[in-house]
């Protein structure tokens, strides 16, 4: 019958900035990776509690980053704002569903599927639910590779703020809800990224 232990039961140590695997010595668990130098720890220290306190924070500021104007195109000194849900709205009534749906996936519904993800990983290991770890772990990778993606509405915003500058002819400027909406991307990665996976398989019998 095959039967599986951890890398701590087996004596190896695994750096969690670069991967490496290292021997714990008789002495006791090293300090340092002989790889990159990084500190060694068996779990990473207060990780569900600095977890907590970035989603929590995500969660408050992904409230104003869909209620506030993302951005305010002007022409002719006059201009409307628009929230991210109105843009959507916009670039289907302009035949644009594609891009639209795009602006969807990438702005409302990723940001918002990291959030959960993340938040029921913390209870997953908080509860030690009995779990795939092998099913969990592929979605905590999925949750911290996809993070990058959702800043698609900050480029674009960027872009066109320096792009359509023509004084008062026609202009674009950048909404209070761009910085909450960026803010709400960066604490997601940070939060995944303090995130520790082997927690989830600590709590498998």
């Amino acid at each position: 019958m095959k039967t599986e232990t951890s890398a701590l039961a087996q004596g190896l140590i695994r750096c969690h900035d670069c991967g490496y695997l290292t021997k714990i010595p008789a002495a006791g668990r090293p300090s340092h990776c002989r790889l990159c130098g990084s500190s060694l720890h068996d779990r990473l220290p207060n990780s569900m509690q600095r977890t907590l306190a970035l989603l929590i924070s995500a969660f408050l500021l992904y409230i104003p980053a869909n209620i506030y104007p993302i951005m305010t195109v002007t022409q002719l000194s006059a201009g409307e704002p628009h929230t991210i849900i109105g843009g959507i709205i916009e670039l289907i009534k302009s035949d644009m569903v594609p891009i639209a749906m795009l602006v969807l996936v990438a702005s409302i519904l990723v940001p918002l599927l990291k959030l959960l993800g993340i938040a029921l990983l913390l209870l997953c290991a908080h509860y030690r639910w009995q779990v795939d770890a092998h099913k969990w772990t592929v979605m905590y990778r999925i949750i911290a590779f996809v993070g990058r993606w959702s800043m698609l509405d900050i480029f674009m915003i960027s872009i066109l703020v320096s792009l359509v500058d023509l004084g008062g002819i026609a202009r674009v400027i950048a909404g209070p809800a761009a910085t909450a909406f960026a803010a709400v991307v960066v604490l997601t990665m940070f939060a995944a990224k303090s995130f520790d996976p082997r927690l989830i398989w600590d709590s498998q019998r």
